[in-house]
């Protein structure tokens, strides 16, 4: 599988990262817009805003 699709995700709380894969076909994808998730924290232990930052 191609490594363009692959994001990473940071926690706007802590330095935890998730690696996620992202639909090219979207309207997003093509828009080049950064993906924000609302996400459980393991480090936190609750949940919070990843957002999209460079691989």
């Amino acid at each position: 599988m191609s490594q363009d699709a692959l994001i990473k995700l940071k926690s706007s709380k802590s330095d935890h990262v998730y690696y996620s894969r992202r639909n090219k076909k979207s309207d997003g994808a093509k828009n080049k817009e950064r993906m924000e998730l609302k996400k459980f924290d393991p480090t936190l232990r609750q949940r919070v805003m990843y957002k999209q930052v460079k691989k």
